[in-house]
Parts: C-alpha cells; structure tokens; sequence
C-alpha cells in the first residue's frame, strides 16, 4: 500500500529526534526447560512469546492487524492473508490457551484491518473495518454477514464531493453509539447512534503540515479509538497517529485533553483494563499508560536495532531481533492479564507478552 509507505517515511523524520525512556532489560528467562526474551520492569515484566499464533495449515499470515477477545476467551486475529497463502480466510479463531478452531472470511482479504466485538441485544457480534472495500461490516462471531456499510453520504464532508474513505477502527459507547475511524483516509472520526442514524463528527481533520503542535482536535491519522470507562465518565481516546500523540474527547464530542510524550513515537491502537492502557506504537514498541496516561513502561522496544520506521518489515523471521518488536499495529489486555500484540509485517506475527 504506497500511501501507508509513504507515510512511514514521512513521519520517521519526525519521530527520529525523540528522546528515548531509559532501556528496560531484555533478558534470558528459563521456564520449561526454554529460554524467552523478558522485556519490561516491576510489575510490568513480561515474557515475549514470540508466534504464540500461528496459522493453520495451508494458509501463511499476511498483515496481522488486529486481534481482539471474546467473552469465552476466544481471540479473533484479522490479517490480509498473504499472497503465497492457499488458503484465502482473513479471520483465524483460537481457543484462550492458542489452539485453532476456524477461519472465515475470504471476502475480507487485503482489506482486514480494524476488528473488535460489539455487544448488540446481549448477542456479540463483531465490527469489522475493510481498508480494501472501504466500509464497516458486522458478522456473527462465526463470520455471517449482519449488516455493512461503505461510503458515509450521510456525512456532508463526503457527500459534497468524491472524498477518499478507507475506516480503519471502531469503538463503541455504553448506550450503544459508536465511533468510526477514517484514519487511512481523510481523518474524519463519524459518530453514528446504536440504530445507525448519523450524529455527526469527533474533532476535525487536521490542515497543518507538521506532525507536532498541531492545535488541540485537529487529527491526522486517527488511526483507532477505544471507549476509556476507567473513570467516572467514559471518554473516547484517539490514537492520532501521525501527529504522535493521544487526544482524549467527551462521548459527545467535546475536546478535553491532549496526551503528549517524547517517547510516544506513533500511537497506533490503543485498549484498557483495570488500572492500565495499552498502546501498540508502530515505531517498534508497546507502551503501557497509567489512569493519568503516563506512561508507565515501553515494552519490546527495539528502536535501536530498527532504525527508520518500517525498514525491516521485508525482513525473515529468523533476522528479528527476539524480544522486541518491529511494527506493532495492535495490542491487547487478555482476560488472564497477558497482552497480545500484531505486527504491521507482510508476514505477519502475533507475540504474546507474558507476565512474570
């Protein structure tokens, strides 16, 4: 995809002069007579589990975009299945202990990118985001098509004239609402009702050159978003990609604060539990953030073997670096604690952190 590519490119520039936290260790743990990489510190100290998933026989891992976990433990990986694959499903199914159980979903190849499980009438669906066809979609947790959605006429930024649309995450209310990213295409956030009617949008697209001090709400690349009921008042927080940085809003829209770090590089998905927030940043690490948004620990990092953003992803999995990551696109709290994390990688890579 030349625009994400060049994206990377024109951010690493940017990124490049940041200070850098001082480097949690990365050391040899033994446990069942093997030995994995340990990154973090204190009680964020995680063992990486590198290829915790791997695909079933006859299909080979395009991009791994997403993942997200069902309330049976079940973990959903969408990926764009990649071109040397004999099998064409973009959705793989584990078992919480990593055991396969299906796939679904040819129609999604090349285009799955944001997934995550939406509650409707006490039933789990999931929400899908297809980059390829330019729409959402919702299907049962077994892959039947719900109800889909391309184009937003109903948004007058769009019905005016042609504009590019490619959503790439969602997120969803308590009362129902939810959110829709256009982060690969004009940075709109569109805020639609649980029956669909259009509410209209979140912030606004960014009009700045620069990836930094752009004014409060102004987005470029917001490239997902998660519904943060930590407190006590849900807030939507936005990973504004390429102005590195995380900007939170009221459910309703309003502007209330924007999350800055010289070691937040480029905030690529974000997702909570209990105490902590976890940030996949797709300049090579994941960072935890507390209830403050401070961020806690950088997990993986491996900036210092990586280099320009993006530059090893062509690489073979036996020239990464173990214990740190390359591209992470997505990252989650499972329900026993660990986090799961998916790279940004033509083939793919699903690593599970640990905790120890």
């Amino acid at each position: 995809m030349n625009t994400r590519r060049s994206f990377l490119r024109n951010v690493t520039l940017a990124a490049a002069g940041a200070a850098v936290l001082p480097a949690f260790s990365t050391r040899a743990s033994a446990k069942s007579g093997t030995k994995l990489p340990v990154t973090g510190t204190g009680e964020h100290t995680y063992e990486c589990v590198h290829d915790w998933l791997l695909p079933p026989t006859g299909m080979v891992w395009g991009e791994t975009h997403a993942v997200c976990q069902d309330k049976a433990g079940n973990i959903y990986v969408a990926h764009t299945v990649n071109q040397a694959s004999m099998r064409g499903e973009a959705v793989v199914v584990y078992d919480s202990e990593g055991r396969f159980i299906r796939a679904f979903g040819e129609e999604f190849r090349g285009g799955a990118h944001g997934l995550d499980i939406r509650i409707e009438g006490g039933q789990e669906v999931l929400f899908h985001c297809d980059i390829n066809r330019s729409k959402t979609v919702r299907t049962t947790l077994t892959g039947e098509v719900l109800w889909s959605h391309a184009y937003p006429m109903e948004d007058r930024a769009y019905s005016a004239a042609p504009t590019k649309y490619r959503p790439t995450n969602a997120a969803f209310a308590p009362n129902g609402d939810y959110y829709v990213a256009d982060g690969y295409g004009s940075s709109h956030i569109l805020r639609y009702a649980a029956d669909g009617q259009y509410l209209g949008e979140i912030g606004r697209p960014a009009t700045g050159d620069g990836a930094k001090n752009q004014p409060d709400g102004d987005l470029k690349t917001p490239h997902d978003l998660w519904v943060d009921d930590r407190g006590a008042v849900p807030v939507l927080v936005v990973a504004d990609r390429s102005n590195m940085r995380i900007q939170i809003f009221s459910l309703e829209g309003k502007h209330l604060r924007t999350v800055t770090d010289p070691h937040m590089r480029l905030p690529c998905d974000v997702h909570t539990n209990k105490d902590w927030l976890v940030c996949a940043d797709l300049d090579s690490q994941v960072l935890v953030l507390d209830r403050d948004y401070r961020i806690a620990a950088q997990l993986g990092d491996g900036k210092a073997h990586n280099g320009v953003v993006g530059s090893r992803r062509t690489q073979t999995r036996d020239q990464f670096t173990p214990g740190e990551f390359i591209c992470p696109h997505d990252a989650i709290f499972l329900q026993n604690g660990n986090i799961l994390v998916s790279e940004f990688l033509p083939i793919g890579r699903i690593t599970l952190l640990r905790r120890v």
